[in-house]
């Protein structure tokens, strides 16, 4: 497996509109991009700084996955996402290093990347989600 780059840095959100303004008002980023991902159960809000993306996640249902996760963490950082060339193959390496998977198999995700999310218990603490573009 061959890591890219830091595709984005995930942060669960209470109010997507408050902290897309926060985001846009105090820090000068711009948000380019809003969308549901309702087989994950949020909204996402996109912004660029440099080549790494930043997506805020507010949950659309509190027994989502970032809808547990604010209840039982706060807000915050939920996850960091990688860029892999191959996702298939890359899900297999791990899982025959024994690396726990959230997801056995990718599946569509915010902007159209196939995703997969890695089980933090295996990956020291951290929630990763791997991220292959299908277009590239």
């Amino acid at each position: 497996m061959k890591l890219t780059h830091i595709e984005h840095i995930g942060i669960a959100v209470k109010n997507l509109n408050k902290t897309i303004k926060y985001y846009e008002d105090v820090l000068g980023l711009k948000c380019y991009a809003v969308e549901e991902v309702k087989d994950q159960k949020v909204n996402t809000a996109f912004f660029m700084i440099g080549e790494t993306k930043i997506e805020l996640l507010e949950s659309t249902d509190p027994e989502g996955p970032v809808g547990k996760f604010i209840e039982k963490r706060g807000e915050g950082i939920h996850h960091v996402a990688f860029a892999v060339k191959n996702l298939t193959s890359s899900l297999n390496e791990l899982k025959d290093k024994g690396i726990k998977l959230i997801d056995e198999n990718a599946h569509t995700g915010a902007e159209g990347l196939n995703i997969a999310f890695l089980n933090p218990y295996s990956t020291y603490g951290v929630l990763i989600e791997l991220c292959e573009n299908p277009g590239k």
